[in-house]
């Protein structure tokens, strides 16, 4: 069975021009780097348009969310303002009903 989430993150990104690519390959790797976060129970890389891009995740509880915000996808963000997107947008959001995965 799933684990069930309750806290959430939405990050906006706008890529800077001609960075999309480099964008949606950070969006990658950072897949990479949320799969040995045990309290980072889903994660989506996700685009909304041509240049505005995303992340999505959920967590368990407040404590894997602020986990999570100072970890390495956090310093990453960090690194790459201003070099392939705009100042993120983070959005913290309450998980109100959830469809788990089978």
């Amino acid at each position: 069975m799933a684990t069930q989430v309750s806290k959430a993150l939405l990050v906006r990104l706008e890529a800077l021009p001609g960075r999309e690519d480099d964008v949606r390959a950070f969006l990658n790797q950072g897949l990479s780097i949320v799969e040995g976060e045990p309290a980072t129970v889903r994660w989506f890389g996700i685009q909304f348009g041509p240049s505005s891009f995303g992340i999505f995740d959920a967590f368990p509880d407040d404590d894997g969310r602020q986990a999570h915000l100072s970890g390495a996808v956090a310093q990453a963000l960090g690194e790459n303002t201003g070099v392939l997107f705009e100042a993120p947008v983070i959005e913290q959001l309450d998980v109100v009903a959830e469809k788990q995965p089978a």
